[in-house]
């Protein structure tokens, strides 16, 4: 990485970053809504159409992170690294089939959350309260990660310390606070336009100049071969069940999280969510093409000493300086449209499942809206603090957490689309079983997402959030065997 200040590249980052944050303050005249009501700050008043309903559930689904972590883990340990792959193909299946149901309902109940969704159902606050925590807690940490990719493409322009962080963030904070879901949406639109044209420059270029795929996938294999252990261009045996289970589990858990519910609740229509999910396999392409940068920096010969660094230092060792700053840019701005996100579905948790049922039940419409406004800035704020003090590897392996705890949301949420069988204490205890199994493994696997499962003589590495959810369903059904129905319920 570059120790002094790279003029050119920096003009350019400077120059796109300051074209986002002139969108990020006109969007709230774009589409113009009210933006005292929640419904049209936390989710853009659901009038979305299908084009910006796929930059924007795109933008914020595939982030910073992404296109730093994906290649950084295929550099680190081969074909293990893409099983992003098959989980992003399995997600739009499911988003088809289930999260235009889940549209329509919330539309007929008022609901912005997905925790509103359950206590329509329900009732109570308590068990609408914890589903609102679980997914601020998961969605923390995936926050402070979108600015780790932002750290380091900043630094591959030869700018240290956490300066340029703290301005970009805070400038992020702005126009959030005014624009609201409509501010990412507009960005989303260059940030997405961005990276297909550095993801195309990349698959085109970089081969070229290290002859070929060929050579390109033969250095990788030398490169693994030479390593030895579980890494490879091809997956081992050994390896099966976790990858799988990884794919199959963060597939069920991409979108229970806050911020992908509040992409799809802001479409203006159940018919826009499954068009999307017909559309948005193009950025799985798009991912497959982002990992394989992962095998082109070691055909390149690149060295760094945190595999975070690969992408920005492949671009450094073969692009100009312009191109370079073009990259970095693209990647920031892929940072900045999910943290918004981000920030503004972990408001709309807060305001209305955290503190309008146990702090202010009597709060306004108007008032739901300037606190949401308000979370959103605290939420930015704690992300900032966290990365900036604590340190990056705890970060990362806390988000790996975050993933376990969302899933057990999934029978509260999913299940109860389908069947109002589910009773609302067998569906506490099972959520609260599976938190504490899923975090308990997670903590004595020092973090690391996968636990060895052993039956008899065999030996199977699972994703822990799936061994956690089993328990969850379990329980939820046995439970709900039972538990006699509350007579509120039976009537409906």
């Amino acid at each position: 990485m570059p120790t002094t200040f790279n003029w050119t590249a920096g003009l350019v980052f400077i120059g796109f970053f300051a074209l986002v944050t002139v969108l990020g303050f006109v969007a709230a005249r774009w589409k113009a809504g009210d933006m005292t009501q929640l419904h049209e700050w936390g989710l853009g008043g659901r009038q979305f159409g299908t084009v910006i309903s796929w930059f924007l559930v795109g933008g914020d689904f595939y982030t910073a992170y992404t296109v730093i972590a994906v290649p950084a883990l295929v550099y680190a340990v081969g074909a293990y690294g893409f099983f992003a792959l098959p989980y992003t193909i399995i997600v739009y299946p499911f988003v088809f089939a289930v999260m235009p149901k889940l549209w329509t309902a919330c539309q007929k109940g008022n609901h912005i959350t997905a925790a509103d969704f359950v206590q329509g159902l329900y009732g109570g606050r308590w068990f609408a309260a914890a589903i609102a925590l679980t997914g601020i807690v998961a969605t923390m940490p995936y926050i402070a990660l979108q600015l780790v990719g932002m750290q380091v493409v900043i630094k591959s322009l030869g700018v240290s310390g956490e300066a340029p962080l703290v301005i970009a963030f805070l400038i992020l904070a702005v126009y959030t606070y005014a624009s609201g879901l409509r501010a990412p949406a507009m960005i989303a639109f260059v940030k997405d336009i961005m990276i297909y044209i550095v993801v195309i420059a990349a698959i085109w270029l970089i081969p070229s100049k290290l002859g070929g795929y060929a050579s390109v996938f033969d250095a990788a294999d030398h490169f693994f071969t030479a390593k030895g252990g579980a890494t490879g261009i091809i997956l081992k045996p050994s390896q099966f069940t976790a990858y799988a289970s990884l794919a199959f589990g963060s597939a069920m858990a991409a979108f229970m999280y806050p911020h992908t519910l509040t992409g799809v609740l802001s479409s203006a229509s159940a018919k826009t969510v499954k068009k999307n999910a017909i559309f948005l396999p193009a950025y799985t392409l798009l991912l497959g093409l982002i990992a394989l940068l992962g095998y082109m920096a070691i055909a390149a010969g690149v060295k760094v000493t945190n595999n975070n660094d690969v992408v920005p230092t492949l671009f450094l060792q073969l692009f100009p300086s312009w191109f370079v700053g073009f990259a970095a840019a693209a990647i920031a701005i892929s940072a900045l449209v999910p943290a918004a996100i981000m920030s503004i579905g972990s408001a709309n948790l807060f305001t209305r499942n955290l503190w309008k049922p146990l702090v202010q039940p009597n709060i306004t419409p108007s008032q739901e809206a300037s606190n949401a406004k308000i979370v959103s800035l605290v939420v930015k704020l704690g992300a900032l603090v966290f990365i900036i003090v604590l340190p990056t590897k705890f970060a990362i392996d806390l988000q790996l957490l975050g993933g376990v705890w969302i899933l057990q949301t999934f029978p509260a949420v999913v299940f109860s689309l389908y069947t109002r069988w589910l009773k609302l204490p067998a569906l506490f205890i099972g959520w609260a079983a599976g938190i504490g199994l899923g975090t308990t493994l997670a903590f004595a696997q020092e973090l690391k997402p996968i636990y060895v499962l052993h039956l008899g003589d065999a030996s199977y590495p699972m994703y822990i959030g799936l061994i956690a959810l089993a328990l969850n369903i379990v329980l939820t059904l046995a439970l709900s065997v039972v538990l006699p129905a509350r007579p509120a319920l039976a009537a409906r």
